[in-house]
Order: C-alpha cells, then sequence, then structure tokens
C-alpha cells in the first residue's frame, strides 16, 4: 500500500461503461484515514471522486502505458514509428518531464513478442520504450518504458 500526500500526481485504472480498461490522471485531493478510499480530482473534471487506494498509484514512468488494438501495429515499421509519439503524448497528459527521446530506427526486435522503439532518459535515469503484444487482451499491444537491464541499446 502507498502513503498518498495531498497533491501526489496519481494514475487511476479502471474500466469505463463498457468494460474495457480506462487509465485517467488526475491529483490527490485528501486523505482519509490510512487504508480508506482516497479523494481525487481527475484531469478535466471539476468534481472530486473517491477512489479505492487499489486502484490508484503514484505516477512513474515504468506505469505509463498505452494499450492498443491491432498487433499488426508491431508489424508495420511505418506504425511502429508512430508509436513512440503516441506513448509520448500518454507521458505528457500524465505530467511526466522526459529529459531526452531518441527513436530506434523503425525499432529493433528485442523479443519474440516485441521492439526496442526508443531510448529515453527521465529524472537522470534511462529507459527503453518497448511495443509488446498484450498478453491480456487478443490482438493488441502495449507500449510502455522500463529499465534497460535485458537489452542495452547500442
Amino acid at each position: 500500500m502507498t502513503d498518498f500526500k495531498l497533491g501526489d500526481r496519481i494514475r487511476y485504472a479502471t474500466t469505463d461503461d463498457n468494460g474495457f480498461p480506462l487509465v485517467r490522471y488526475g491529483f490527490v485531493g485528501s486523505i482519509t484515514s490510512p487504508g480508506e478510499p482516497v479523494v481525487v480530482m481527475l484531469d478535466g473534471d471539476l468534481a472530486t471522486d473517491i477512489v479505492e487506494l487499489a486502484l490508484i498509484e503514484t505516477v512513474h514512468i515504468s506505469n505509463v502505458t498505452l494499450t492498443l488494438s491491432g498487433s499488426d501495429l508491431l508489424d508495420d515499421p511505418s506504425l511502429r514509428q508512430g508509436l513512440v509519439n503516441l506513448w509520448a503524448a500518454e507521458a505528457e497528459s500524465a505530467g511526466l518531464q522526459i529529459a531526452s527521446l531518441q527513436c530506434i530506427g523503425t525499432g529493433v526486435r528485442d523479443s519474440n513478442e516485441g521492439y526496442a522503439l526508443a531510448e529515453l532518459n527521465s529524472g537522470g535515469h534511462r529507459y527503453v520504450l518497448r511495443g509488446t503484444l498484450c498478453m491480456h487482451r487478443y490482438n493488441a499491444i502495449v507500449v510502455h518504458a522500463d529499465r534497460p537491464n535485458r537489452w542495452e541499446v547500442a
């Protein structure tokens, strides 16, 4: 369990009215008792919501992800390049500061399910932006940043 403070930037993972995954960003508006739901102010809303602790987490570069329908987005080199800009827009929406973002051409295959798409720096740390097949949805991909512990960009 994370201890949230007033004003913390949060990521709220839920589902929409049709049952599809939905991620929203916002701020902690007030704190209740430890372990109790938190009052959040979501971006673009004037009202506050009371949210269960299990559904929110502090925004971090490694939990800002895009899940997109269409595994062909990884198959086509020109579409892979576009994934970098889509993720960068999501990171900006989450309120992250990216110090540098360097595309790796049309991507480098780094596993059977994915590609390394870009190299980036944030908060003094180096990350690799990857596109992989989604393990939870058929015909979908996930674009996310992680620390390059298994695979190093040359």
